[in-house]
């Protein structure tokens, strides 16, 4: 799944969220999900899959519990992929820059000899 379909979801948002803050029990996360988007304990439990499976999320044991944190690296993924998207429209932009100030060079360049000829 790529990073922008697992941000895309509103629910992972919101925990991806609360994990920003720091980690998390599961249930914890669970009760966030339902009392805000109204779904079910099975349906949390699978938007929490989707995190820890695209490295948004890591979990780990702690008795009978599950803490979940942030991972970065599905973060930094998402953040690439952006970065991407947007680095080639900047360097068009520096390029048309760069032309447009070569053509005002030229031109001035160009009056100069004009006015002394």
């Amino acid at each position: 799944m790529h990073e922008f379909e697992v941000l895309a979801d509103a629910v992972r948002r919101r925990l991806l969220a609360v994990l920003a803050l720091g980690e998390q029990p599961a249930g914890v996360l669970t009760d966030i999900a339902r009392s805000e988007f109204g779904i079910s304990q099975p349906a949390v439990s699978q938007h929490l899959r989707v995190l820890r499976e695209n490295g948004f999320a890591t979990v780990r044991a702690e008795g009978t519990r599950r803490i979940y944190a942030l991972d970065r690296a599905g973060v930094d993924a998402a953040s690439r992929a952006l970065a991407q998207l947007t680095d080639p429209l900047a360097q068009r932009l520096d390029a048309l820059h760069t032309e447009v100030a070569r053509g005002r060079r030229a031109s001035e360049n160009e009056n100069r000899e004009r006015k002394i000829s």
